[in-house]
């Protein structure tokens, strides 16, 4: 009777090991399962926002095309497509100041503009790091006058690296800058902030620069005048290259940014090329951030 006792509490055992273990692998699963799902809507979710992306630079290199000479100034659009809709931010990069060709006196007017404690400095800086020999080290503020050679910034966040750089000072100069420009600035498409940090703009200046554009905005001369010696960094440039800056928004809440520069040649086999993408963070309910401001 003893032996069938204990026969009969080993096969209980045995049966409740299994139970548990078929709970355990059903709750594994069920994990898994979940997680699968997850990962499935995550990627669905990237692909249509990836779609919305694509059909904003399509829009965004349509717009440039249809205004053809005429100046594109900051401007922004919306696209609506079934299941969300992308917004669209098109600037000049023309119209900002080129940390590869800029003169040194246009960095220092923009460092000590964005106050900087020591523009000069940090302006003969950036030209040492543009201007150094491939096969030789970065040189120092008093070789900064060296020939110029090969090495030109592939990307602002670069400018970050540059000594004497702070992170606060980088993060308000980068609006203001780009690596698709030219030595001089658009004076029909650059931002006011570009401007007024130009050598020997003031208030004044910078006003009546203001009205003119605004009276005249596709008379390159009469808005170059009002600014007088500081019109010697001034130059309209034919449209070739610009930023555009996209957020979409999927019906379900996820939201996604990036930014990209583009440009559009003329008899080129496609309609726009990508010279540039910045992508964003993204998520369900907050505003995308530059995923590199983290790092």
């Amino acid at each position: 009777m003893i032996r069938k006792h204990r026969q009969r509490g080993i096969i209980l055992i045995a049966v409740l090991w299994s139970i548990a273990l078929l709970s355990g692998l059903a709750m594994a699963a069920s994990t898994t399962f979940r997680s699968f799902v997850g990962i499935v809507t995550v990627h669905r979710d990237r692909l249509r926002a990836d779609a919305l992306f694509t059909a904003g630079l399509e829009v965004a290199a349509g717009i440039i095309g249809r205004l053809d000479a005429t100046p594109v100034v900051e401007l922004e659009t919306r696209l609506a497509m079934p299941g969300g809709g992308v917004e669209i931010r098109l600037g000049d990069e023309g119209g900002r100041i080129d940390i590869g060709k800029a003169p040194v006196e246009v960095l220092a007017s923009l460092f000590r503009h964005l106050g900087a404690r020591d523009p000069e400095g940090i302006a003969q800086q950036v030209v040492a790091w543009r201007t150094v020999d491939k096969d030789q080290p970065r040189a120092t503020s008093e070789e900064a006058q060296a020939p110029e050679s090969e090495w030109p910034f592939s990307d602002v966040r670069q400018l970050s690296q540059v000594p004497g750089m702070s992170p606060e000072l980088f993060e308000a100069a980068a609006p203001l800058l780009t690596i698709f420009g030219n030595a001089t600035v658009n004076p029909l498409t650059a931002p006011v902030e570009v401007i007024a940090a130009l050598p020997g703009v003031g208030r004044p200046q910078l006003r009546a620069f203001l009205e003119t554009r605004l009276r005249f905005p596709t008379d390159a001369a009469r808005v170059r005048a009002t600014l007088g010696p500081a019109q010697q960094h001034l130059a309209e440039a034919p449209q070739r290259v610009a930023s555009v800056e996209l957020r979409a928004t999927l019906d379900d809440g996820f939201a996604t940014a990036a930014k990209a520069v583009i440009v559009l040649l003329r008899d080129d086999s496609e309609p726009y090329r990508i010279l540039a993408w910045n992508p964003l963070e993204s998520g369900r309910g907050g505003s995308p951030r530059n995923a590199e401001a983290k790092r």
